[in-house]
């Protein structure tokens, strides 16, 4: 029978079926962090449980870690620095590797999984973070957990997963040169819903995918979740091998080249069914910017916010007018032109080196408008080198930008830093949801090319706008 990618990766995995569609499936790869994988160790200690394999689990300072320069255990979240010492003490009495903060591999657990070769085509990887279906780019069975499952998956290196279903979004046509993976995925959300991905495993697919380089393919399944996903995955191809080879924990030699006979088996066969497809035209879109709180919706940005009447069910028509008071917007309104306050380049959607090279080459000459913060942090330290090697941090500060430290940072706000209440921010992370980054703080989600043109506009506009 015809199989799917995902198909061959679960059954390569699934230890038995328990029935109603649920099984017990191995992990190939942990991943932790301080917020919560702090909280797993110790209750695995406290239970006088040990980590099953160390070897296959890793952890990372990334969520709740200072992004200033020069920083420390200190951080601007309540107990903060608590919550590292507990991950740092822990991955030390288990034998788990820890990226530190001091760590020249640090960063947002997603970039370094794959940025050290950890995530790899056909393996499962977990970690307590939504975002861990960011790797489905390399062709891995990733997903997000909780904090009770991740102590499970620790001690015991299985889950039990309800299978998900299955859905193809095909991406037809060329996107525009001006046009991103990320403005596509948020083109993809508004279409179809914050709910469409219906609890989906989705696989990306197509001639735009094909042409996609891997920092547009991490995007895309990044924000599988924002689809309701259960997580995105494309199937590994030479672009991906080419990405992976030489990584730190990638296979050499004569493991590689077995390695890249199952990678090339990794595909959809032809004839294979899902549960749910969905064609896209991708000459069709255009850049995109987030008008409410939530990534569904969005507009093109030279387009009109819609009438809340517009959307067909009563929930969603409260949902758009809560969502225009809260960000203080008017139906008909155009994005283009709305003065901003603050704009943010970072977080695991945005924040790799091309991301950092788009931005700055618009940077280059131009300066941030007057009264407008504007933040870059890198999602790795490796990636902060890379750019600091080709200079990309000056144009950054020469351009009035804040040039900070790898880590979460201002993607989301647990009681430490944030941008003032009332302030409207155009950035480049995954959610938009009241709050999240700050108290009362009004967050468009959008690329970085439109980030760095509205920072130095002063208001929402396109990258275009520049060269106008």
């Amino acid at each position: 029978m015809p199989l799917t990618l995902f198909d061959k990766i679960w059954r390569a995995h699934e230890i038995k079926a328990l029935g109603e569609r649920t099984s017990l499936v191995f992990l190939d790869r942990i991943f932790l962090h301080e917020r919560t994988g702090s909280i797993a160790l110790r209750s695995l200690a406290e239970s006088h449980r040990e980590v099953a394999n160390a070897a296959t689990a890793f952890a990372a300072m990334d969520h709740i870690i200072d992004t200033f320069p020069g920083r420390t255990d200190a951080t601007t979240m309540p107990s903060g620095g608590e919550f590292i010492r507990a991950l740092r003490h822990g991955a030390g009495e288990a034998g788990i590797r820890l990226f530190d903060i001091d760590d020249p591999a640090q960063g947002i657990t997603h970039l370094i999984a794959a940025e050290q070769g950890i995530a790899l085509p056909g393996l499962s990887l977990v970690c307590p973070d939504s975002h861990t279906c960011t790797l489905g780019a390399l062709g891995s069975m990733a997903w997000g957990i909780g904090t009770s499952d991740c102590e499970h998956a620790l001690a015991t290196e299985t889950l039990v997963v309800r299978r998900p279903t299955q859905m193809r979004i095909w991406f037809d046509g060329a996107l525009r040169e001006d046009v991103t993976a990320k403005d596509l995925v948020l083109h993809l959300i508004a279409r179809y819903g914050a709910a469409g991905g219906r609890g989906a495993a989705i696989e990306f697919a197509g001639p735009v995918i094909s042409a996609m380089p891997m920092n547009g393919r991490f995007t895309l399944c990044n924000m599988a979740v924002e689809f309701s996903g259960f997580t995105g995955i494309i199937a590994p191809d030479q672009r991906c091998i080419d990405y992976l080879e030489g990584r730190h924990y990638a296979p050499t030699g004569a493991l590689l080249a077995r390695a890249k006979q199952h990678w090339a088996s990794l595909v959809t066969d032809a004839g294979a069914r899902f549960d749910h497809e969905i064609r896209i035209d991708a000459s069709a879109c255009q850049p995109m910017v987030s008008w409410g709180t939530s990534p569904a919706q969005s507009v093109g940005i030279v387009d009109e916010i819609p009438e809340p009447a517009r959307f067909p069910s009563e929930a969603e028509r409260r949902s758009a007018e809560r969502a225009l008071a809260y960000m203080a917007l008017q139906p008909g309104e155009r994005l283009a032109g709305v003065p901003i306050d603050a704009a943010f380049i970072g977080s695991c959607t945005n924040a790799r080196l091309s991301d950092l090279r788009q931005a700055a080459h618009l940077l280059a000459g131009r300066h941030v408008a007057p009264g407008v913060r504007a933040i870059c942090v890198p999602g790795s330290t490796a990636t902060k080198r890379a750019a600091e090697d080709e200079g990309l941090d000056k144009r950054f500060t020469d351009a009035g930008f804040e040039w900070r430290e790898s880590g979460c940072s201002l993607c989301f706000y647990a009681g430490g830093e944030g941008f003032e209440p009332g302030q409207r921010v155009v950035s480049t992370t995954n959610r938009n949801f009241e709050g999240r980054q700050g108290p009362g703080v009004r967050t468009h989600l959008a690329s970085p090319a439109t980030v760095a043109a509205s920072a130095i506009a002063g208001a929402i506009r396109p990258a275009s706008w520049l060269d106008a």
